[in-house]
Formats: C-alpha cells, structure tokens, sequence
C-alpha cells in the first residue's frame, strides 16, 4: 500500500477526514518551503501538495499566481522542486507528499527521467491540471513502474460517463474541483458539493478530496463531513504572501489557520 492510500485507509479507520494543504514550491524562498512543509504536519496537516511553479498557471486565481512568480524570480525549477521533496523527507518519511502543476515541466525533464528521480525522493503523486487521462498513457506507465499515483481531476461539469474514466485511471485519490473557474474564486455551494460527491462515490471505490473554495474552519467542517479529504491551498498561499518578509510571523499565521480547520473538521466528523 502506498503512503498516499495509507493515509486515507487510517484516517478512514479514525472516522476522520484527511487535510490536505498546498503551497508552491520555493515561495518565498526554497529554505522556507522545507520548514513550512515540517510546520503544516504538526499542525495538523495529513498530506501536502506541493506547487511545482511554471510559468503560465492557467487554473490558478491571482493569489497563487503571485506565489509562483516569487518562486520563479528565486529560480526554482522542476529539479529544485525534487530537491526541496529529498530535504523533507530527510526528517519525514512518513507524510504523503504530490507534486502539483502542469505537465509543461515534466516534458522537458522526460518523463522516464522525472518518475526515477520523483521516486528517489519521495514523491508519492502527482496532480497535472493540463494532463487529461487521454493524453497521459505513457506518463502512466512511467509512473506505475516506481509506485507513484497519478492523481486526476472531477469537476462540477464531469458526466458520469468521462467520471468512470477519469476514476479508472487515478490513484491513491480523486480530487474533486468544486467550482467552475480558477483558485480561490467564488463561495462554496456545500449542497451541491454533496450532490455532486453521492453521484461519484457510486463510480469508485477510492477516496475523494474535495478543493477550491475551502478558505476556514467552517467551510473545511462543511466538506469535511461529505469527503475524504479537504484540500485547501488559496487562503494558505495568500498568508505566505502577505508574511513572506517575517517567517517567524508566516509560519505562526500559516500553522494557526491549518490547526484550525483541523479541529473544526476533527468535531464535524467526530
């Protein structure tokens, strides 16, 4: 069993839901991105995406776009990105870590050479907004020979019939994009999340985490009683940037807001 479908089988056990929490790779610098990644676990956090910056974020809001920019003026690159993943796991081995992005940085690696060096790393999945299932065969493959779960996206305008394909061919989880449009856009309709789920679940046995539109405490509760997984990345993201000059303050406010929707999920499914 990978770290990823172990992390969802015990929470599942607990009768908890898992969080999940995101940040981009090097923002605000590369030794930073390690110590918040250590700081988010002890906050609560149960498995964190990691944002492998790229230079045209086509579903990412204004927050995150600004997150990415700061990491690219650090130069961070794919390759940094695996390294900042090795420096991690030199103290943890135990916390699922994704890579989060687009395809655009894999291709230039190679595929082949991207999935040997992920897995000596620890990567445990990936997440590639621009890869649909359709396209992602030889990738797949790659990644199937070194045990990492190619994770795929369900949105609120996925029929069943495109849902059935895209859960056949994920792993470890499926994540469901609860809102049309970009990061951190919009309210969350907890209704028809709850629809949308029941109709899913029917389609697959594995976990589904729900992201976009999880900003506290209240709205993590909310989704925390109908999924798997709380996925949230805009509010945290938006904290690192408005403290990127005082760490110490950053890694305070970002560690308060994920020990937060920790609890209030831990009482909702409690």
């Amino acid at each position: 069993m990978s770290r990823l479908s172990g992390c969802f089988e015990s929470r599942k056990i607990e009768g908890k839901t898992a969080l999940i929490v995101y940040l981009v790779a090097g923002d605000p610098d590369p030794k930073t991105t390690v110590s918040l990644m250590h700081a988010m676990v002890s906050a609560g956090a149960d498995i964190i995406e990691l944002g492998v910056p790229f230079t045209d974020p086509e579903a990412d809001g204004p927050v995150i776009q600004s997150a990415v920019e700061r990491a690219l003026g650090q130069g961070i690159n794919l390759s940094g990105v695996l390294e900042m993943v090795s420096e991690f796991r030199n103290d943890d081995s135990q916390t699922p870590v994704l890579l989060m992005g687009y395809v655009n940085p894999l291709e230039v690696m190679g595929y082949a050479r991207f999935a040997e060096l992920a897995s000596k790393c620890g990567v445990d999945g990936t997440i590639l907004v621009n890869l649909p299932p359709e396209e992602a065969e030889i990738l797949n493959s790659e990644l199937a020979h070194v045990d990492i779960d190619p994770v795929y996206l369900l949105a609120p305008t996925t029929t069943a019939a495109r849902a059935r394909k895209i859960c056949k061919v994920s792993r470890g989880f499926v994540y469901y994009v609860s809102l049309k449009g970009i990061t951190g856009a919009a309210s969350l309709d907890v209704s028809d999340v709850e629809d949308k789920l029941a109709a899913f679940s029917r389609l697959t046995d594995l976990p589904i985490a729900v992201g976009f539109g999880i900003k506290d405490g209240d709205t993590a509760a909310a989704v925390a009683s109908l999924a798997d997984g709380v996925v949230v990345g805009s509010a945290l993201v938006k904290l690192i940037g408005e403290h990127a000059g005082n760490s110490v303050e950053m890694t305070a406010s970002v560690c308060r807001l994920v020990t937060e929707m920790r609890q209030a999920m831990d009482a909702a499914t409690a």
